[in-house]
């Protein structure tokens, strides 16, 4: 290791990016944050956080300054297939519930729990150039000739990554945008549950947050992109018309905000080399329609910060450290990732699964169990077993 004013310089400060830094400064790691935005800012997010992700929050110490933003707990998933519907618990009795919390109150809390924990932080500060000597990532150059080196170089930089591209991190199981969402915030919309909708083509979600406001986004195949970019409100009522309830129900609210919509990629990147490493969606990155985002950037801080902490003390060289935490990533991530990738395709459901649904409505045992299993409690390898099947059905 060569020399350097930092053991750690993070680059992108939000959902992966300032837990990370957390996370290494407590462990006495010289580290630096910068992030392009000021903070709070908002950012284009669905901002569900699922059980497994409120629990790294309770771990953190966390999760009272999220919950005194006002936001409201989260105990039961429901999933509107049409003909039939499932509604159960999501999470665990250590971890009951999801929050879906406003990006500018929870990335300020992260942000301000990496500076807490003696991270240096520099908002407003625009990474112009990833520094490489003898094709090793020493550092980085910001506006103004600005110029820091760290022993690792760290990618929480998003999708658009400067790090994975300065770096040429190649890419893996990807797959272009299935899905095309669009999302807002409704006053007069109340409900205490994560609502899923699912419909041929069509799919939306339902969740609440901050200031008495329901987040709703809904979302159609990417190859409609064009045909529906110029009338965005009238395709997602015509999704709504599919559940008469639902569209009674946001008849009777008023919405907020403005719409926003995004696509998302579908890809893994290799996610380190030398003197280079990258966390949450700069690593791997998957449709918004099961709402995994932020939970697994927090899942992705936690692995990459032990194996950056087992390689800057000495115990594990580098490449040993870095391959375990790009091993245990993806053993975690991958087969939500291909379920996730199923989902997105907006298909109907085949037989196998009409059976499955079907059999299983009505059984709360069992309905508990297919909301862990969207919830990421339950990995889509054990749901799916056919023994857990043959005992979810018996329930």
């Amino acid at each position: 290791m060569i020399d350097s004013t930092y053991d750690v310089i993070v680059v992108g400060a939000r959902c992966a990016g300032s837990p990370l830094a957390m996370l290494l400064a407590r462990r006495g790691y010289r580290t630096l944050l910068v992030d392009r935005a000021t903070f709070p800012s908002d950012t284009v997010s669905t901002h569900v956080i699922h059980p497994p992700g409120v629990a790294a929050l309770q771990r953190w110490g966390l999760l009272d300054q999220v919950t005194a933003t006002g936001c409201p707990p989260v105990g039961r998933y429901s999933f509107d297939f049409g003909p039939v519907t499932l509604a159960g618990a999501p999470g665990t009795s250590d971890s009951p519930y999801a929050y879906a919390p406003r990006r500018t109150f929870l990335d300020k809390i992260l942000l301000d729990a990496a500076g807490a924990a003696g991270a240096e932080i520099r908002e407003d500060f625009v990474v112009e150039e990833v520094l490489v000597e003898d094709g090793k990532v020493t550092g980085i150059r910001g506006a103004g000739g600005v110029t820091e080196r760290a022993r690792v170089v760290v990618g929480a930089d998003g999708r658009n990554s400067v790090v994975a591209k300065a770096v040429g991190a190649a890419a893996y199981e990807d797959v272009p945008p299935l899905t095309v969402g669009y999302y807002s915030y409704w006053s007069n919309l109340p409900t205490d549950t994560f609502e899923a909708y699912s419909r041929p083509g069509r799919g939306w979600a339902v969740c609440p947050t901050n200031d008495d406001l329901t987040l709703v986004i809904g979302g159609w195949p990417h190859a409609e992109l064009v045909e529906h970019r110029d009338n965005v409100e009238e395709t997602l009522m015509a999704a709504f018309a599919s559940a008469p309830a639902f569209l009674e129900r946001i008849r009777g609210a008023k919405r907020e905000e403005k719409l926003v919509g995004s696509s998302v990629p579908n890809y893994f990147r290799v996610p380190f080399g030398e003197g280079w490493a990258l966390v949450g969606d700069a690593g791997y990155s998957r449709d918004f329609i099961t709402a995994q985002g932020i939970t697994d950037a927090f899942l992705d801080a936690e692995e990459l910060a032990q194996s950056l902490d087992e390689t800057l003390s000495g115990r594990v060289p580098y490449a040993q450290a870095l391959g375990d935490y790009q091993t245990r990533r993806d053993a975690r991530a991958m087969p939500v990732y291909q379920m996730t990738l199923g989902i997105a395709s907006l298909q109907p459901p085949d037989e196998q699964m009409i059976g499955l649904v079907s059999g299983i409505a009505g059984k709360q045992p069992a309905m508990d169990a297919f909301a862990r299993l969207n919830s990421g409690v339950t990995s889509p390898a054990e749901f799916f077993a056919p023994e857990n099947v043959g005992r979810l059905l018996a329930s």
